[in-house]
Order: structure tokens, then C-alpha cells, then sequence
């Protein structure tokens, strides 16, 4: 029971965070939108910053979820189409994904007034760094370790932007989608030379 409580509290917050900011988040409207009481909050969370913190690790984790294909008879034949499908899974018009993309957004841009954000960001942005350049790895497998995470860095920070630019109507999502595909062309050429 206080799981499904957590995990409410922390859907509630995304929601919030994507509809309201960082800076728009009041503990009185996560308890009305979550449902419970802001004893519970912090009671589960400690303080606001703790619930900044575990609403990034829980969007984080729902990324992970929607970017990793369950269905293994669905799952791409070779590492290059597993590393698009990945990257283009960030770019979904559906509501979760959109939640997900904007409540991220906004906690990497408050990290910068927020220092206590900074570590759990810095984690969560390693962890999909590395991700990638494992992807990256597997299709250029003699790249050296620092070339295909740099490659990682730089196709991680295009779909930031991209999604920042998507979500505010200033890029369409087909248009995001084909600069993520041909961005995945240039990286893998740098990657054979």
C-alpha cells in the first residue's frame, strides 16, 4: 500500500512538474493531485527537494520503460535499428512521453538553480550516456570507450534540444525524428573513421 501511495505521489508530481514547472510545484496542489495528504509527502519524501529528486529517478525510470521494447519478436535484427528505434522512442506523441519529456526539461533547466538536483541529473544523464554508447559499441565495436561515449554525449544532448523544441511547437515531431536518424548517421561515420 505505501508503494502504490509512492508511486501516486510521484505520477502526481511529473504531472505537476510538466503542467506547472519546477518552480510551480506547491506541496497543498501534489497532495490534492496525488490524492493524500502533505503529511504523506513528507513523510515519503522528506522535504521538496527529495521529491525533486525521486520524481527525476522515477521519470528516468519510465523513460527506460517506453525506450526499451518488451516484445522480443518486435525488438530490431540489428544494433543500429535497436539504437534508432531507442533514440526515436523519445519522440512519441503520446501523453506519457510528453509528460515524461517536459517534467525532464523542466528538472534539468531548475538544476541549474537547484544544486541539489545537480547530482541525481548528472546520475540520470551518465546512466543514458552510457547506454547509448553501449548501443554505439555494439554497431562499432573497435571505437575506442571515450569516442563512442562522446558520440553518446552528443546524439543525448541533440534529443534534449530536439525534444525542448518539439514540445514547445517550434520543431514538428517528423521533422525530430529524421535529424535524430541522420544525426545516427553522422555519429556512426565519425565512429568508422
Amino acid at each position: 500500500m505505501a508503494t502504490d501511495r509512492r508511486r501516486a505521489i510521484l505520477e502526481a508530481a511529473a504531472r505537476v512538474i510538466a503542467r506547472r514547472g519546477v518552480r510551480g510545484l506547491r506541496m497543498e496542489e501534489l497532495a490534492t493531485e496525488a490524492g493524500v495528504s502533505t503529511a504523506l509527502i513528507y513523510y515519503h519524501f522528506k522535504d521538496r527537494a527529495g521529491v525533486l529528486r525521486h520524481t527525476l529517478e522515477f521519470i528516468s525510470d519510465r523513460a527506460d520503460r517506453y525506450t526499451s521494447e518488451e516484445d522480443e519478436a518486435a525488438r530490431p535484427y540489428d544494433a543500429r535499428a535497436e539504437l534508432e528505434q531507442t533514440l526515436l522512442l523519445e519522440f512519441q506523441d503520446l501523453p506519457e512521453v510528453r509528460e515524461n519529456s517536459t517534467a525532464w526539461g523542466e528538472l534539468r533547466a531548475s538544476a541549474i538553480f537547484e544544486p541539489e538536483l545537480r547530482g541525481e541529473l548528472a546520475r540520470a544523464t551518465l546512466a543514458w550516456i552510457h547506454d547509448v554508447a553501449d548501443l554505439l559499441g555494439r554497431i562499432r565495436p573497435t571505437a575506442p570507450a571515450p569516442t563512442l561515449t562522446a558520440s553518446a554525449e552528443r546524439l543525448t544532448a541533440l534529443l534534449e534540444g530536439l525534444s525542448t523544441r518539439w514540445l514547445s511547437g517550434a520543431l514538428p515531431l517528423a521533422h525530430a525524428r529524421e535529424l535524430t536518424r541522420e544525426a545516427v548517421t553522422v555519429e556512426l561515420e565519425r565512429l568508422s573513421r
